[in-house]
């Protein structure tokens, strides 16, 4: 059975997302959708062949608060807990949680030799795989007594801390994409779906996977001057959630757009400015989500590097970016790195800098 600090991991995440300062919106404060993995030539896509395209990411936020909470706890009874408390409880606590994330995301993409609709089609798969790690730290600022099965009492000044982690598999996502070329111009719509078959435990708070569908859509666009060497560009984006069976929680519908800015100096390295803003645009619903309809909002920016290299015949390519959080509200807020190295398999998709 696990300890007691459990039961206070809960309650400084309510702290948190009850607090003044920041808090929790989206189940467990993240969504599928990876912020930031459309940067660069967001907007083309290759020729017809088979990529391979491996995404590592890495994120440490922190978020904190100063409340006093009351607490609607539904259920929780499981083996790992052995906890089965009902009704509410007030407390009066400084929380701080911090979480530390890294993803692999491997990906296959198809892009087929026939066009529709003018354009190329192709199809992919992700298969996700990582670890969280995520520390709970809650001071109490009064005595906090539990009953049973607890039956424990907490003092003023006492503190509590818990550490949840998970190496595991997530989600896989499936792709579908269809993309034009028109001059200096490249644009796609590009439509993903989460699969909940990823491992996904109702007492841990750091899962990989998510435990609901999701769908993703996101039309993305690219404009670069192979003469200047000047590229711009963007991707917007919705995303929609189905709800958690297991927790009858429901993320709200989130709004996303990825942007870059570069200059190519040469068919092998380019450097500029890249981010994203994020935005719930509908609140979290369902029965689960006890702490009401809270919205996220996140604007991250930084620097970001390309440099394209040779392996024998083979063309690599590769991103280096990292960003920072900002002007943030129900999220958490730090930093994210993220290196992207893709290949093709077969076919060649030419250096950005020589698109004509």
């Amino acid at each position: 059975m696990r300890s007691s600090h459990s039961l206070i991991a809960l309650l400084a995440l309510s702290a948190v997302g009850m607090g003044s300062i920041e808090a929790y919106a989206a189940e467990n404060a993240a969504g599928w959708y990876a912020l930031g993995t459309k940067g660069s030539m967001a907007g083309f896509l290759p020729p017809p062949g088979t990529y391979f395209v491996d995404v590592n990411m890495y994120y440490e936020g922190t978020a904190n608060a100063t409340s006093a909470v009351g607490v609607a706890l539904r259920d929780i009874s499981s083996a790992a807990r052995q906890l089965n408390l009902r009704g509410e409880l007030l407390v009066e606590a400084t929380a701080d949680v911090t979480g530390k994330v890294y993803y692999n995301l491997p990906s296959v993409l198809w892009v087929a030799p026939q066009k529709v609709l003018g354009g190329n089609v192709g199809f992919g798969a992700i298969i996700p795989f990582g670890a969280k790690n995520v520390d709970f730290d809650l001071d109490a600022l009064a005595t906090l007594s539990l009953g049973p099965p607890i039956n424990q009492t907490f003092t003023r000044g006492q503190t509590f801390s818990e550490t949840d982690s998970s190496t595991d598999f997530g989600d896989p996502v499936l792709n579908a994409v269809i993309g034009w070329h028109e001059g200096n111009f490249h644009w796609n719509v590009s439509t993903l779906v989460n699969v909940p078959i990823g491992p996904w435990s109702n007492s841990s708070s750091s899962n990989l996977s998510f435990n609901h569908w999701g769908l993703d859509t996101t039309a993305a666009v690219t404009w670069l001057d192979p003469a200047i060497g000047l590229e711009l560009s963007a991707a917007p984006g919705f995303t929609f959630n189905w709800e958690n069976p297991d927790t009858d929680y429901r993320t709200g519908t989130e709004f996303h757009v990825e942007f870059a800015a570069l200059q190519h100096f040469s068919p092998k390295f380019a450097v500029g400015v890249a981010g994203f803003h994020y935005q719930q645009v509908t609140g979290d619903s369902g029965s689960g989500a006890k702490l009401g309809d809270f919205k996220g909002r996140v604007t991250s920016i930084g620097p970001v590097m390309t440099y394209n290299f040779q392996l024998g015949e083979i063309p690599v390519s590769t991103q280096l970016m990292w960003t920072h959080d900002f002007d943030v509200e129900n999220r958490l807020e730090g930093d994210l790195g993220l290196l992207t190295i893709s290949l093709p398999l077969s076919g060649a998709a030419p250096p950005p800098a020589s698109l004509e």
